[in-house]
């Protein structure tokens, strides 16, 4: 059974920094693209940034503008989404995906207010 379970969320002011991570059971995860979503309130969810097995990253640039470096260990069947420069109202909860169709995690939120 695949499962997913996203952490390291919390509340921060406008600035401030969190480092989200996930880890995966239940496949085998260094075989497959690992995905940070987010979905914020009244909104759809949407591609945050993609790590393939290759190392290959893809961001949504809307979003990240360089501030959140996607990365990965598998030894420890983990994709970590480190995130600076948080912005004011940026408040949603973050979801981890490895492109299974599994049913979405339950997610960690985050929430930006001063």
């Amino acid at each position: 059974q695949v499962q997913l379970v996203e952490s390291g969320g919390g509340s921060v002011q406008p600035g401030g920094s969190l480092r989200l991570s996930c880890v995966g059971s239940g496949f085998s995860f260094s075989h497959h693209t690992m995905s940070w979503y987010r979905q914020a309130p009244g909104k759809m969810r949407e591609l945050v940034a993609s790590m393939t097995t290759d190392e290959d990253r893809t961001y949504n640039r809307d979003i990240v503008k360089g501030r959140f470096t996607i990365s990965r260990d598998n030894a420890k069947r983990t994709v970590y989404l480190p995130m600076n420069n948080l912005k004011q109202g940026e408040r949603a909860v973050y979801y981890c995906d490895a492109g299974l169709g599994a049913p979405w995690g339950r997610g960690t939120q985050v929430t930006v207010s001063s």
